[in-house]
């Protein structure tokens, strides 16, 4: 499967995701809104979550993945397998050990991660209990990323793709059906995550099985291999996902700040990354295993043109999607959330969030793209050196800006970190010849800022002059003023970028042709 079909794959599975999760997401704030219970259940989402990114999606995955390349292109897909089977056990023994400590700990945790929490009669012993239920999630999911990871190298990228939406599933039905039985609507979201987490690695278990890739659960030995997985997992579990990171950093500052904060963060981080799920996460789903592919065959020169491509693709739906967010996120916002316990007041301060984080999507999305390089040529030190390089910027920029602009500044914070991330990403695989900007990329970028810019532009006179009481009306009427504002902006934009010569339909043509 060409690179591009297998972005065009990831992403069109993630933005049915993402629509469930919005879905979803409509759901937690008519039922949770801004409140104290929808803080303490924000927080038992994000740590298995985080830990998920660190020790199974990103560090393990980081490692993993380019070994496996490596083994099935030199030794066969048997040798390959077989290491899987090792790579699974070791997984599944971590990562167990790993959450029971965790529960047994859980009071220290939320001590740790959610400080601001302390003292409050209902936050924190309510996030101690909603995180107990929905840490074990950690556990299958993992398993679940390693299964993908096997389906992915073999060009196999539905099943894993597919995952998100099931979870959103789940958690809409959990909320619709589990609330009466439980004390609130935080209890039913926590034990359908967890009931999520386990379909997921049943489902992957199965397309696995179904492809003909049936891993045993062998006895866990540290051999060559494994040792040199090791090797290159514990670093990256240092700092993979730096976006992560910097995100969990916001969420500890925001806990200090008054009930809401934690909230507001989320709400919006659920717009921003919808762009960097979409785009990024597809483009790096399927970027690790490409470049794996072509650097084990020592394919350095197409691995170099593939990097253009998939940053010239990233730059080509992250820019338009970082210029709607600066300039309509009150519409945005007031849309899709303002209803039962989301009032007016808290559309605004998650509107002013959103405003903030859009400043880092292109960074979010870019650094997505260049971390595969490092770790399709087994360097896990070197993103995580730079990720800790971002995560200070991200720590000293939130303290400043914290006292000045609460938590928008905290959002503003992790953009910058994102930005300079991405910047020092792009030095670094510079410096060492890795990557070179080719004359297409160079010209492209200028092309699509360009047409970003102009779509900005119709948008902000739309909006202020065209639509100035649009979110005055009923809910019908708004939601067709925001289908005006973005049907225009996206119009406007496909426009520019086909006249300018950013992109041409041949090229979209050719995504869903196999190379």
């Amino acid at each position: 499967m060409s690179l591009f079909r297998a972005i065009a794959t990831v992403g069109g599975l993630t933005m049915i995701s993402r629509v469930a999760g919005f879905v979803r997401d409509l759901l937690i704030a008519r039922y949770l809104g801004a409140g104290p219970i929808a803080d303490a259940f924000f927080v038992s989402l994000r740590l298995p979550n985080f830990f998920r990114s660190l020790f199974a999606e990103g560090a393990f995955t980081a490692g993993f993945l380019p070994l496996f390349s490596r083994t099935e292109a030199k030794e066969g897909r048997a040798a390959a397998q077989h290491f899987a089977e090792r790579a699974l056990s070791i997984l599944l023994f971590a990562t167990l050990g790993f959450t029971l400590v965790a529960q047994v700990a859980m009071p220290l945790v939320i001590l740790v991660l959610a400080p601001g929490f302390v003292g409050d009669p209902l936050r924190f012993p309510l996030s101690v209990t909603l995180t107990i239920i929905t840490f074990p999630y950690l556990l299958f999911v993992s398993l679940a990323s390693l299964y993908g990871a096997v389906l992915n190298c073999f060009g196999r990228f539905f099943g894993m793709a597919a995952t998100p939406i099931l979870l959103n599933l789940v958690m809409i039905a959990g909320m619709l059906w589990l609330t009466p039985y439980t004390p609130n609507a935080g209890y039913a979201l926590a034990w359908s995550t967890l009931i999520g987490g386990i379909l997921q690695f049943l489902w992957l278990a199965w397309d696995a099985r179904r492809a003909g890739l049936d891993l045993r659960l062998r006895r866990p030995i540290i051999n060559q291999k494994v040792r040199r997985l090791f090797r290159l997992v514990l670093p990256a579990a240092l700092g993979a996902g730096a976006t992560q990171v910097n995100l969990v950093v916001g969420l500890i500052l925001a806990s200090l700040l008054p009930a809401g904060a934690v909230s507001y963060l989320f709400y919006a981080d659920r717009i921003n990354q919808l762009t960097v799920g979409v785009v990024g996460t597809a483009i790096a789903t399927a970027l690790l295993p490409t470049l794996s592919s072509q650097l084990a065959r020592d394919n350095h020169a197409v691995a170099r043109y593939t990097q253009n491509r998939a940053m010239e693709f990233g730059l080509l739906l992250a820019l338009p999607s970082c210029a709607a967010l600066l300039v309509i996120p009150f519409p945005i916002i007031s849309i899709l959330f303002q209803r039962g316990e989301f009032d007016l007041a808290t559309a605004r301060e998650t509107a002013n969030t959103l405003f903030a984080y859009a400043f880092g999507l292109p960074g979010f999305v870019l650094s997505r793209t260049l971390t595969p390089s490092f770790h399709a040529r087994q360097d896990t030190r070197t993103p995580v050196k730079l990720a800790m390089v971002s995560i200070v910027v991200n720590i000293g920029l939130g303290l400043a800006l914290l006292p000045v602009l609460a938590h928008a500044g905290l959002a503003l914070a992790t953009a910058m970190a994102a930005n300079v991330n991405t910047l020092l990403l792009l030095i670094t695989l510079y410096r060492r010849g890795l990557w070179e900007a080719d004359d297409r990329l160079k010209r492209r970028s200028l092309l699509i800022l360009l047409a970003a810019a102009a779509m900005a532009l119709v948008l902000f006179l739309l909006d202020r002059l065209a639509l100035t009481d649009w979110y005055a009306g009923d809910f019908w009427y708004r939601s067709a003023a925001l289908i005006v504002l973005v049907g225009s902006g996206l119009a406007v934009y496909l426009a520019c970028v086909m006249l300018f010569g950013a992109t041409r339909p041949s090229e979209w043509k050719a995504i869903l042709r196999r190379e």
